[in-house]
């Protein structure tokens, strides 16, 4: 059940399996957006950390080392087991994730169960990584065989802390390669509880490593670095943009982006009206609109615009407020503005 006062159990760095205080002893607070009240100071990681997680996630990725070595199939497995120590530590997992986001308690209990479902769903695709083979004239045997990129640098926002960690964590795990994971500085505690289960789990050193920060600096230092193969980034197109041109002018590195939008719905006079201020509803206030593919620009066609801005209103009219752990509240507080 919700419970506002839960223990927040790991506020360090996380690297080869190992918390840490920062290089700088510095720290920041994370806050909890109901009351703007500190929940607890996290070590904060900068480019000297950076290097260090960098450094572990090389040597999990050395190809005598116990991850390179390891059966596609027991990453698999690995990654089964940590999708069900998230399950068993889901009501906390809420708790925390409420806490330090905002949203409500069932909203968060519902992207823990997706979060594990996409663990699994990697966790099985793990040993179905395959090439293959091509015709060629002559006494030739072509094939091609896909290989782990190498270390992934993976930056996520603050709107779905626990999901972003699963879609970042899953494809990389699943093909061999090691992480370097830098949660939003908003929100950094369950993806700092996940590091936890993922060592309980029995992933060797190095492979994940977690570094709680600030953009500038944890960040840039990720998106610049040298021994970073891939850098995956969710976030706006603005941070986007420096990202890519960090990733160009250093090593070149791969880059996916998966950028903020402003995603259009259009409705016109033949449609039924009620559903469509409901989907048009839905579609912009799911996760108190803090959303990548939010609806945030409806058009209507003027025939039905009138009665179409009436039930849309009274359909936000009716949307009850209030605090992420109240069993009643459908829009709990941004954690951002």
């Amino acid at each position: 059940m919700a419970n506002p006062s839960v223990e927040v159990l790991y506020n360090q760095i996380f690297i080869n399996n190992n918390f840490v205080n920062s290089l700088s002893r510095k720290t920041f607070a994370t806050i909890n957006p109901a009351n703007k009240k500190k929940i607890i100071d996290v070590a904060e990681a900068d480019k000297d950390d950076v290097d260090l997680a960098v450094n572990a996630a090389k040597t999990a990725f050395k190809p005598d080392s116990e991850w390179r070595k390891m059966d596609a199939s027991a990453r698999g497995k690995l990654m089964y087991k940590l999708s069900e120590l998230i399950d068993k530590h889901k009501i906390h997992l809420a708790n925390l994730e409420s806490l330090d986001n905002g949203k409500p308690y069932s909203d968060s209990l519902l992207d823990i169960d997706m979060a594990i479902s996409t663990l699994q769903y990697y966790a099985g695709f793990a040993d179905k990584i395959h090439g293959t083979t091509i015709p060629a004239d002559g006494p030739y045997f072509a094939f091609t065989k896909h290989q782990p990129v190498g270390v992934v640098g993976q930056i996520i926002p603050w709107n779905y802390p626990i999901l972003m960690l699963a879609w970042k964590w899953g494809p990389a795990l699943a093909t061999g390669c090691t992480i370097v994971f830098k949660p939003a500085e908003q929100t950094p505690l369950t993806a700092l509880h996940v590091a936890a289960l993922s060592k309980e789990a029995g992933f060797p050193d190095g492979v994940i490593n977690v570094v709680p920060g600030y953009g500038p600096t944890a960040g840039q230092a990720i998106a610049s670095h040298q021994e970073i193969n891939k850098v995956a980034f969710t976030g706006s197109t603005e941070v986007g943009k420096l990202i890519m041109e960090e990733a160009a002018k250093s090593n070149l590195k791969r880059v996916s982006l998966e950028l903020g939008g402003k995603s259009p719905l259009v409705i016109f006079n033949d449609f039924d009206v009620d559903e469509a201020a409901k989907i048009a509803h839905d579609a912009v206030f799911a996760n108190m609109g803090q959303n990548c593919c939010a609806g945030s620009r409806t058009f209507v066609q003027e025939g039905i615009y009138e009665k179409f801005v009436e039930k849309a209103a009274s359909l936000a009219s009716q949307k009850k407020v209030g605090d992420q752990f109240d069993a009643d509240t459908q829009l709990g507080p941004l954690v951002r503005f």
